[in-house]
């Protein structure tokens, strides 16, 4: 069998918390060489390489998150057990890991996760956004209980796992008071030549809202493609050009960010689509958050 050495992954833990060798040897008082050889062993121990390099920062590669977030429920166990012995309560919360798809507008999340309810009964989540072929890559290894993202487990990708319909919700363009005023009369014709924030190519909504364009003969105006939609949103409430999003969050939309709603885009919708590893959805916090789509949000 192979041992695993803690010390190593306590240096590594520290400075995936520290962002920095230099940072974490201040944490741990020891020589930046000697903690840069440790994590090096570590390296060669697992086979993987933990961290790459990003200007004076140290950022964690795809099995370096997998890797931290089995030191983070190692060392919390740590804890709890010396906790335990010396008689002080312990109160160690059921945790869910979820990763949410860059391309998921966040208000959405947001209010899938209230709907679930699970933090008011002392479900500790522990959320991730990222591209959906890396979180897929983790969920492969139980680096995550499910996957949130808005485009079905394609047969081509290697993973064994299942999709989980959440729901879908029409689509809506929408834009600053100012822009809305601009773009409301006559719309939808209104968006030919109009500045739009557009979602990247390969983006579940990009296709679907070009053939949208084509067929009621218009032609915006891109100003942007941008994959991530929290910064689709930035764009669009500082004024930059419309922008797509679920009619769900409308009046997240508008409450959050000032922006209006000018109308539909007739017949484009965003589905939703929980990814696990189970056939049927049994941890109980990933089947509280598809009742709250089934019966709450998407209803």
């Amino acid at each position: 069998m192979n041992w695993l050495n803690y010390h190593h992954l306590l240096y590594f833990y520290t400075v995936a918390r520290e962002g920095s060798i230099a940072r974490a040897s201040k944490v741990l008082r020891l020589a930046q060489p000697t903690l840069s050889g440790q994590i090096h062993k570590l390296e060669q121990a697992l086979e993987e390489k933990l961290f790459e390099r990003r200007g004076r920062n140290l950022v964690l590669t795809e099995m370096g998150r997998i890797a931290f977030r089995y030191a983070e429920e190692i060392f919390s166990l740590g804890g709890e057990l010396v906790d335990t012995l010396r008689g002080r309560a312990t109160t160690r919360p059921a945790r869910l890991h979820v990763g949410i798809a860059d391309a998921i507008p966040k208000l959405v999340v947001h209010r899938l996760l209230a709907a679930s309810q699970l933090i008011e009964q002392g479900v500790q989540l522990v959320l991730r956004d990222g591209k959906t072929h890396e979180l897929l890559a983790a969920l492969a290894v139980q680096g995550f209980d499910l996957v949130v993202t808005d485009t079905p487990l394609s047969s081509q990708v290697k993973v064994r796992a299942f999709n989980h319909l959440l729901g879908e919700s029409p689509v809506a363009i929408f834009g600053t008071p100012d822009l809305a005023k601009r773009h409301r009369a006559g719309f939808p014709r209104s968006l030919d030549g109009a500045p739009l924030i557009l979602p990247a190519d390969n983006s579940a909504l990009r296709r679907p809202l070009e053939q949208w364009f084509d067929e009621i003969g218009v032609r915006p105006r891109i100003v942007a493609e941008i994959e991530d939609s929290a910064l689709s949103e930035v764009f669009g409430r500082q004024g930059a050009g419309l922008f797509a999003a679920p009619s769900i969050v409308a009046r997240d939309l508008k409450r959050q960010y000032g922006v209006h709603a000018l109308g539909p885009a007739q017949g484009v919708v965003e589905r939703f689509y929980a990814i696990t590893v189970e056939r049927r959805i049994t941890h109980p916090g990933s089947a509280a958050i598809a009742a709250a789509a089934r019966d709450g949000l998407f209803s």
